[in-house]
């Protein structure tokens, strides 16, 4: 009886010994490469056509590439397959500049491609591999590009920039 109890002891140290170096080899084994994570909510899941969001960060080094990522999160209520963002980018030196990306959040049966039950997170590469041409402070601003001028059902745009592999 005395020697099933210091079995069963010594089982229960050893079982805690690994999941102690388990839990701290998957703490200092995942590094994040991101150098900017930031998520802004839309208020009240209703993003106004003027309503811009403003994301801003700073590059220290010009010689890594880095990936640049939209977030975009989404519940049911959503209403359309897809979702056109119009952005600008301003640079440290230079003029702002513009673009679009359209943001395709279902398929044509109206499944969510995000990941997520009833919020559905989706992510866009906005540019891989991309050298920021100066060091310095950028700021990029997002707002909805669809014909609605009060756009239901998005809770949530993130902006991420990382180091690329």
């Amino acid at each position: 009886m005395i020697n099933r109890r210091v079995n069963q002891i010594n089982l229960s140290r050893k079982l805690k010994s690994f999941l102690f170096t388990s839990i701290c080899f998957l703490c200092f084994s995942c590094e994040n490469k991101a150098i900017y994570d930031q998520y802004q909510a839309i208020e009240d899941r209703r993003w106004e056509k003027d309503k811009e969001y403003y994301f801003t960060f700073h590059i220290d080094d010009i010689t890594v590439p880095y990936n640049l990522t939209l977030d975009i999160r989404n519940n049911n209520l959503y209403p359309f397959q897809n979702l056109w963002i119009f952005y600008t980018i301003e640079q440290p030196i230079g003029s702002l500049q513009r673009d679009t990306i359209e943001c395709v959040l279902a398929d044509d049966f109206g499944k969510w491609y995000g990941k997520g039950i009833s919020l559905f997170h989706s992510s866009f590469l906005l540019r891989s591999d991309y050298l920021f041409p100066h060091e310095g402070q950028y700021t990029y601003s997002f707002r909805q590009g669809m014909r609605t001028d009060v756009l239901k059902g998005i809770q949530e745009i993130g902006f991420r920039v990382e180091k690329a592999r």
